[in-house]
């Protein structure tokens, strides 16, 4: 089966994100995969997914994500590299150009996307974002 990348929309997490494999577009059962391109200078609420592991592949740009329990870690990845974020691990990513978009895409073991969706904003006023700068 062929599916054209679905109509864009926001998620809770707050990126734009456009659905090709889900529950609702072809009937997936434990499966999620999309499309999600983050805006220069755009950040997501800090969130995690509840009991889904998810997998990121950068097509484009780089984006930097703090992660970890009070989001004390911090990454950068970009084109052509992978992502992995077990399950329940609280993350906040966001794209660390003023100029570019990140393009990527994202498979996680959650055929409903948004419904693993748990929104952390008591985690976003301890964030160092001074490690973002590195």
């Amino acid at each position: 089966m062929v599916v054209r990348e679905g109509e864009p929309f926001r998620g809770k997490q707050g990126h734009l994100y456009r659905h090709a494999i889900s529950a609702e577009a072809v009937g997936a059962k434990a499966l999620h995969m999309q499309l999600l391109e983050i805006a220069p200078g755009e950040r997501a609420h800090a969130h995690k997914h509840a009991a889904h592991e998810t997998a990121i592949h950068v097509l484009k740009g780089v984006s930097g994500c703090f992660w970890g329990e009070r989001l004390e870690h911090h990454a950068i990845a970009g084109a052509g590299e992978f992502v992995y974020i077990a399950a329940n691990v609280p993350h906040l990513p966001y794209n660390r150009s003023a100029t570019e978009p990140v393009v990527a895409v994202i498979a996680r073991t959650d055929p409903n996307e948004q419904e693993s969706v748990v929104l952390l904003p008591e985690l976003e006023a301890g964030v160092d974002w001074s490690k973002a700068e590195a």
